[in-house]
């Protein structure tokens, strides 16, 4: 079976496994570190699982130059999309998120070139 095939009660079924292995399940969400998974935006679940978050090993390989064009493609991304997913709110909040990324990558890049 493909992912894409998965029914809603397939993925579900699996959601609660993992949780209940992995994490704990409560109440129908995912626990993480002692409370329910709420923040989308800022620190999103399904990006820290582990000791480092995703966008930080994202930024550990790549080069600034790389880095600077991912974050510009995920503020392109969030806010081009945000019509199109029913959450215009939180789409404009990450490519908000991103824009604030990008903007100190790109403050640290000009000074390294000074």
């Amino acid at each position: 079976m493909k992912l894409n095939d998965a029914t809603p009660e397939e993925w579900d079924k699996a959601n609660k496994k993992i949780c209940s292995y992995d994490r704990g399940y409560t109440n129908g969400g995912l626990y993480y570190e002692g409370r329910l998974a709420e923040d989308n935006v800022n620190k999103p679940p399904h990006y820290n699982n582990g000791d480092i978050e995703c966008i930080d090993a994202i930024k550990a390989m790549l080069t600034e130059e790389e880095y600077i064009g991912y974050l510009r493609g995920n503020t392109l991304k969030y806010r081009w999309r945000m019509w199109y997913k029913g959450k215009p709110i939180e789409d404009l909040s990450k490519a908000a998120w991103y824009d604030k990324k990008l903007l100190k990558a790109v403050e640290e890049y000009t000074q390294g070139e000074k």
